[in-house]
């Protein structure tokens, strides 16, 4: 339980770097398309037709590929969200 719960935190951060970073002005041109079907590949009919792969996908292949994915980006965008994100997270504390 406590790995699901390690993985979620890293999950929601992720996701609050993607929502970010595709936002942000110098994004690179790939960040949308491959966003776009990391989505679509999370949400696909396979899921509900094999509930168990489906689950597999959902929980371990989606957040490590969008890890990785995250990780390809440029160092201006990784320090603009560390900059953008501190105060918000030094007022919820």
């Amino acid at each position: 339980m406590k790995r699901m719960l390690m993985l979620w935190r890293l999950v929601r951060k992720d996701l609050r770097l993607l929502w970010f970073a595709i936002g942000h002005p110098s994004r690179p041109a790939w960040l949308l398309p491959a966003a776009g079907l990391l989505f679509l590949y999370a949400v696909e009919p396979l899921n509900f037709a094999i509930p168990l792969l489906g689950a597999v996908d959902d929980f371990v292949l989606v957040p490590l590929v969008l890890h990785t994915l995250l990780k390809l980006l440029p160092a201006e965008i990784l320090a603009s969200f560390g900059r953008h994100s501190l105060p918000k997270l030094r007022a919820l504390s």
